[in-house]
């Protein structure tokens, strides 16, 4: 028998409660509605006394949003799926911190695999660092190279700066990520994946092997494709039909 998740439901909308018990009884059997609330002080009381292993989250609510809520709390100790409206920077913050949102209105099937994603989480007990990184991530909205990433593993997930990523290389459907203090970290997740997340934060492919962090570019040596050297010295490969694009970020991004 599946193990029930204990969820809390907060929107300040009577109708977004009503609406979202619904899709949740007809698409994810597993979740078990233990409350509901419609604004932040109530909820707080009653994830306190009721511990939810799983919160819904309206974020836009009146006098205090979801952000105050999370932050009132001395320890996050349940999953959380937010409910937004769309955001771009705030899309980029919730993948940067290995957190499910969802937009109005509300898709079944996205719903469902978003509390299946939540469900591994709670299984593998990551507790609430990935909602620590995401507060973290919001506040740096203007320098998204500043954010921090939730790299999942076979064991759950590691929090990194990104300024500490050197490189992440392909190997097959894992990214190994190598970092200035000579770690290597394996993600579970492919490299298309990290090249279309990290392209805002000053991340480029340089090679279909090779996703490269352009603070640590320290040299570009002219060839075919070319090559670059890294901040440890590091020699890595451009492909020759990278190599225009490659360029023409680096003088992006550094202005010359």
């Amino acid at each position: 028998m599946t193990t029930s998740l204990r969820t809390i439901l907060i929107d300040d909308e009577p109708r977004g409660l009503n609406s979202m018990q619904k899709l949740l009884q007809m698409n994810c059997p597993e979740v078990e509605i233990i409350a509901t609330s419609t604004n932040v002080d109530d909820a707080i009381e009653k994830i306190r006394t009721l511990k939810p292993v799983l919160v819904f989250l309206d974020i836009a609510m009146p006098v205090k949003n979801g952000f105050d809520l999370l932050k009132q709390l001395d320890e996050i100790f349940f999953e959380v799926i937010f409910v937004t409206a769309h955001n771009n920077f705030m899309v980029e913050a919730f993948h940067f911190s290995a957190i499910d949102y969802l937009l109005k209105p509300i898709d079944d099937e996205l719903l469902a695999d978003a509390v299946k994603r939540a469900k591994r989480r709670i299984d593998e007990k990551t507790g609430g660092k990935n909602i620590e990184t995401f507060l973290y991530n919001v506040q740096q909205k203007k320098t998204p190279q500043n954010m921090k990433l939730c790299i999942p593993s076979l064991k759950g997930f590691q929090v990194v700066e990104l300024t500490e990523i050197l490189f992440a290389e392909s190997s097959g459907n894992y990214t190994n990520f190598h970092f200035i203090n000579k770690q290597v970290l394996c993600s579970s997740k492919p490299m298309h994946e990290y090249e279309e997340l990290l392209s805002d934060a000053g991340f480029i492919r340089i090679h279909k092997s090779h996703l490269v962090n352009l603070l640590h570019v320290k040299e570009y040596i002219r060839g075919e494709g070319g090559s670059i050297l890294l901040s440890n010295g590091k020699e890595l490969e451009v492909s020759r039909r990278r190599k225009e694009f490659f360029l023409g970020k680096m003088k992006e991004y550094y202005k010359f």
